[in-house]
């Protein structure tokens, strides 16, 4: 009898288990699909798209060094705060490494809400009129 009360146990808590990994994984398959990618280009002195619109939501940055021939990054800021300030800057958004010529890094995902951002490399160094929209 013990036997079977273990067995029928072991097969619960492997059915249980089985479904949990499931759940477990569609809820990963479900924030990876929320999560939209920017993809911006540095070359010497700037970025080559000035102006981008997007909807609120979370977005991965995709930053790529076209030829600036040293290490760039990426800075995020609201639209009207002090960008010299880190505190203001949007530090999910940094790149997670700096990003070598012709080479591509990518931000943490970074929850945007409805607003105007501005954007630049203090590297590279590159405009500070750069505007990410959100609506």
């Amino acid at each position: 009898m013990k036997k079977v009360i273990a067995v029928v146990a072991l097969v619960f808590g492997v059915v249980f288990s089985a479904n949990a990994q499931d759940k477990m994984m569609k809820n990963d398959k479900m924030a990876k699909e929320m999560v939209s990618t920017i993809s911006l280009e540095q070359t010497p002195g700037e970025f080559t798209q000035k102006k981008i619109t997007v909807s609120e939501g979370t977005y991965v940055f995709e930053i790529a060094n076209n030829a600036v021939d040293h290490e760039v990054g990426f800075v995020l800021v609201p639209k009207g705060k002090d960008i010299s300030k880190p505190e203001n800057h949007i530090q999910t958004a940094y790149v997670t490494e700096v990003v070598g010529t012709g080479k591509k890094q990518t931000s943490k995902p970074t929850t945007l809400a409805k607003g105007e951002y501005v954007y630049f490399c203090p590297m590279n160094p590159t405009a500070t009129d750069n505007i990410l929209t959100v609506e």
